[in-house]
């Protein structure tokens, strides 16, 4: 906003100039929603690669060596995507919230994403463990995943900032289920489930529920009626395998039970993508209706002072269209525009208040959650417990103490500066 010195800004100035703000900010949110959108189907196609690696690697090369080159195809047209989505943005996402963490995010991404070559290499000639292939494909997977979490911590706009959270939580649970897809064809395959795996798969179910919960709470009407009738609908054959690879170490069967499994767990999967599609699509339309809504209102709002401010060689002059026996201001602004401008600064603060409270709550629950997995993450390396095994010990310890997940969590991060190392 440049003016001639001689002309020093007025309230307008700075009115015009705020809702001006908003759509940059707006803009650059649609701009992280479509990134948002490419990273699900990225995430989708490495979890397809991925169930296909393991089940090739399990069975010694007898299955599903057919299917590499498709998958490795499918994952590299949605990695460009994404490549291509990222070269969009630049320096003009500075203003968003947390910019620095989000790119550092973006920079994890693509060096995680340079792994899969090697990675393919190992597979193909059967040189890797199924265990440390599936830890790449994790990995690789979890930095996406924190990537979108950037992106939900990062707006500013609280009815998006819910779409975000909802579709963040869902594609964690969709993750998980894609791992807990993994491990029962690894077993299956194998013919043989270790404890361990049991533990695992019991802790990914258990997770999976953690996850589809903050879903349910932040997710839009039709989204979540499409999750309610896919869970009424269930699948009874994928119970009872759930149940064999949780409590029978021999399952037998092999190679079919394995595919069987694959099969059930991918049309499971894809139903869940099909809610994913359902959450970034409302997720699309809620930036695109507020990028409308505050240009119509930037429209009628600021479409009186625009028509009074109008532009000249060295600045601004104020036209005014009163009659002759009206009184000025002291600046020379027609009465009745002062008021109308009282008016249109009055109800963008009222909005913008609105807007932060409703902010500051939908951003409260991520920031618990953040505070709870920092939590986990010191139990983890102090104590050297799994994910799922450090949730189990916060809650216990939650429950003995009769306090919140989030207060245990908060007096655990309080110490950590004094925590002996693992």
């Amino acid at each position: 906003m440049s003016r001639n010195p001689a002309f020093p800004p007025s309230a307008g100035d700075f009115l015009l100039a705020s809702k001006r703000c908003e759509i940059i900010v707006l803009r650059q949110l649609l701009q992280m929603g479509q990134l948002v959108g490419r990273i699900s189907q990225l995430i989708h196609v490495l979890q397809r690669e991925r169930g296909t690696v393991n089940i090739y690697l399990c069975s010694h090369g007898a299955l599903f060596g057919e299917r590499l080159a498709a998958r490795t195809r499918d994952v590299e047209q949605a990695e460009l995507a994404v490549h291509r989505q990222l070269a969009q943005l630049d320096a003009n996402t500075a203003p968003l919230a947390g910019a620095s963490r989000l790119f550092n995010s973006i920079a994890c991404v693509l060096h995680n994403l340079t792994t899969l070559s090697t990675l393919r290499r190992q597979v193909q000639l059967q040189q890797i463990a199924q265990p440390d292939a599936m830890h790449t494909f994790n990995g690789i997977i979890r930095s996406l995943l924190a990537l979108v979490f950037e992106a939900a911590d990062a707006c500013v706009e609280p009815a998006i900032a819910r779409r975000l959270i909802a579709m963040f939580s869902f594609m964690q649970g969709k993750e998980l289920a894609g791992q807990e897809r993994a491990i029962g064809a690894a077993g299956f395959a194998a013919r043989q489930f270790s404890l361990e795996a049991q533990q695992k798969l019991l802790q990914l179910i258990e997770a999976q529920e953690r996850c589809f919960q903050s879903f349910i709470e932040f997710a839009d009407p039709q989204s979540l009626a499409q999750w309610q009738r896919m869970q009424q609908q269930g699948d009874r054959e994928f119970e009872r395998l759930r149940r064999i690879a949780c409590t029978q170490t021999r399952p037998g069967d092999g190679n079919d039970t394995s595919l069987r499994w694959f099969d059930i767990t991918t049309a499971r999967i894809d139903l869940m993508k099909q809610i994913e599609d359902r959450l970034e699509e409302a997720l699309m339309s809620g930036c695109r209706d507020a990028l409308t809504a505050a240009s119509d209102a930037l429209t009628q709002d600021g479409g009186g002072l625009q028509g009074r401010l109008q532009p000249q060689a060295d600045g601004y002059t104020v036209f005014i269209s009163a009659s002759q026996d009206e009184p000025m201001l002291s600046d020379g602004i027609n009465p009745r525009l002062g008021r109308s401008m009282v008016e249109m600064i009055r109800q963008q603060s009222q909005r913008l208040q609105a807007l932060s409270q409703e902010l500051a709550a939908t951003r409260a629950t991520l920031q618990e959650r953040g505070e709870i997995e920092c939590a986990k993450g010191l139990l983890i390396q102090h104590r050297g417990m799994t994910e799922d095994g450090a949730h189990q010990l916060l809650r216990k310890m939650a429950m003995d103490q009769n306090k919140r997940l989030i207060d245990i969590a908060r007096a655990m991060l309080a110490v950590a500066d004094i925590l002996p190392g693992k």
